[in-house]
Order: structure tokens, then sequence, then C-alpha cells
């Protein structure tokens, strides 16, 4: 049965999740696209998930897609002999190449390329913004950092600094070889993390040859400069707006939202939103009214498709969160302004002759309260 829904549901599979009947309930309660996320899990694990998917797309008797998301050039920090150290402002610690396990005043950062930009005063992001350093000084294959904030750090934390261009290409070798697995197994689309050129995406299509659609995550300022570029080689775009909360400051992550969503509007490509949207159903059967209406605004945006992330892939209320982010777009797509206020926002430019006529087709269906469309092909 064809969903009466315009705005879609991704929601990333995991262990809360990708027993084959979760993958049914969850597909008949309201998921449209299920994602594979090769940052965890084996290859074993998401073929299984994806044969789930395939299912389970028989049961309910509609299209479902799978999504293959590739882990990216992530940032590490080492091990501690300790597992665990605690931290203070103001307090001293060396990061370099040494691989022996760190202790409190210094810890391996395994990636020689990460210290090209760690120039004094250069900010360095840790644990997804829990820890800020300040480089204070810095030299080949090491830097003295000062704690701004946070209270403590464990092994193989995340590293970021906001605003720098790290000279990494895109894709790993990790990547590469998931991405052939990816493309033997049939997944829908492919979704390439940490974007900063539109060279990168180019790479990426050269090697998918067809074979699936590619998505660009946006969550480095270097791809908000090349957005339209970007745009221009991949055929969707994701807000990744987890690792771009952490490039970016908080008050600039809804004006970049905002950003992204209307370039790939104007472009007439998908455009997921994602990262927290319904975060506190990982532990609660209800979300936070913030989360509600950050689910609504990403309606009436015009987002093609929302994401939950942890909410379905770890939480404890996976049925719960896709149901309640299947009923709040319901709500917003109910609402008698969302149409004309979506025309506001995303006006139709009907430079060519087939645009025009989509857009005159369109209006004159809503006009009439038309049920369907129906274009007649050929291939």
């Amino acid at each position: 049965m064809i969903r009466q829904r315009r705005t879609r549901i991704v929601a990333t599979l995991g262990p809360a999740s990708r027993a084959p009947a979760m993958v049914i309930e969850l597909a008949r309660i309201g998921v449209d696209v299920f994602r594979l996320n090769f940052s965890h899990g084996a290859h074993a694990d998401h073929a299984a998930a994806l044969g789930a998917v395939r299912a389970a797309e028989a049961e309910v008797g509609r299209p479902l897609a799978a999504l293959a998301d590739l882990q990216g050039p992530k940032f590490r920090l080492g091990r501690f002999a300790a597992g665990r150290i605690t931290i203070a402002p103001g307090q001293n610690l060396r990061l370099d190449l040494d691989p022996k396990p760190g202790d409190g005043r210094r810890v391996a950062l395994p990636h020689p390329e990460v210290f090209k930009v760690l120039d004094p005063g250069v900010e360095v992001v840790l644990d997804d913004g829990r820890v800020r350093l300040v480089v204070r000084s810095a030299g080949k294959g090491f830097a003295e950092v000062e704690v701004v904030s946070g209270e403590s750090l464990s092994d193989h934390k995340g590293l970021a600094v906001p605003g720098a261009t790290i000279p990494v290409p895109a894709m790993t070798p990790k990547d590469r070889v998931d991405l052939d697995f990816a493309l033997r197994i049939g997944v829908d689309w492919i979704a390439l993390s940490f974007v900063q050129h539109a060279t990168d995406m180019a790479d990426l299509r050269q090697l998918v040859g067809g074979r699936a659609s590619i998505l660009a995550k946006i969550e480095k300022p270097a791809a908000l400069r090349d957005l339209e570029a970007i745009l221009d080689v991949s055929d969707g775009l994701m807000v990744a707006r987890g690792d771009l909360g952490v490039e970016l400051a908080p008050e600039d992550v809804p004006v970049a939202q905002k950003t992204i969503v209307r370039a790939a509007r104007r472009r007439g490509a998908p455009v997921i939103v994602a990262t927290q949207m319904l975060e506190s159903m990982t532990a609660s059967p209800s979300p936070t009214r913030a989360e509600a209406s950050d689910v609504a605004n990403g309606v009436y945006e015009g987002a093609d498709a929302l994401m939950l992330s942890a909410e379905s892939a770890v939480g404890a209320f996976p049925r719960e969160a896709v149901a309640m982010m299947d009923a709040i777009i319901r709500k917003v797509e109910a609402d008698p302004m969302w149409p004309s206020l979506m025309r506001a926002e995303h006006g139709t430019d009907a430079d060519e002759d087939v645009d025009a006529l989509i857009a005159a087709a369109t209006r004159a269906a809503e006009a009439r309260s038309t049920a369907c469309l129906v274009a007649y092909t050929t291939t």
C-alpha cells in the first residue's frame, strides 16, 4: 500500500531494530527508508539487515529503500592506560604520534594530517563537543593544548578542528571496501560522510558507476561553501547536524539547515534532515516539546525526509519514535497553510517548458482536489 504522506521517514537499523520482525513492524508504522550505518557493525550484520528490509518490502506491499552510510575519515584519539582520564579547564595536555597508551599528560593522535592544521590558537573539539581544547604551541607531529571545557576523556574519542580543511580524501580504504560490499548486496543509495568538495562526490559517482544513487552528507563548513558545485554531482543531500553542530556554533546550525534545504529544493534534489530529531526517545517513550517542534519545522521547511539515528538503532523505543515522527509529519501536512507556506518558501522556477507544465498541473490538481496524477512514459 502506498503511504499517503509526502515527507518520508528514514530509520537507522541497529541492535534495537534489525530483527526481521521488527523491520516489518517499523515499515508498517511508517518507515520508508532503512539506513545501514557502516560506522558500526560487520558486513554480515548489514547483509542480514538488508535481507530483512527486502522481506519487509514484500510483506507490506510497497517499495522500501536501503541507504548505505559510509563512515568517512573520522579522526580519533588513541588509548589511555587506564581507559579514561579526568580533566579540568586550564589543564595542559600533549597530543602526539607516539602509539603508547596515554595518561593525564599526553595521548596519541594517530593522524599526521591533523597536525598540519594545529596552529597556536586553533580550537580542537573532542567527544561531539563535550570537550574543547585550544592549541598553545605545535611542532612536527605534536601539539601542546589547554583544556577549555570538559570533565573526562576516554579511549578513541572523536576529534574535530572546526573550520579547518584537513587534507584527506573523503573516502578511506575502509569506505572503499564497504562501498564495494554495499553495491554487491544491492542497496539503493550510498551516503558519503565528511564531504568537503564537489570532487569528493565526483569520485564517488565514478566508483558507483550508476549502480545506486549518491547522497552528500553536509557536515563541514567547506561543503557549505561548495554547496552548489556539490549539488551538480550529487543525487541528494543530507543535513548531518551532529558533526555540523561540532563544526559550527549552535546558533549557526539552523541557518545552515535552511540554506541546505533551500539549495536542494531549488535543484529538485531530495534532502534529508538528520540527527537528534527525537533524541530523548532513545530512553523515553515520548519526545520533548522542542523535539516535536524540530520535526515539524523540518516538514515546514520542505525536507523530503527526516531521519532517526540512535532513536531507532539503539534506543529503547524504536516503534514509538517512528510512530511519533509519522504523527507529527501527518499533522503538519494536514495544516491548511502548509501548501501555501511551501510555495512561499520555495517558489517555482518555470524557466523550462517542462517545469512550467508540471507547475500548472500541480496547481490544477490542488484546486480540484484531484486524487492522483498519472504520467504515461516509455523506457
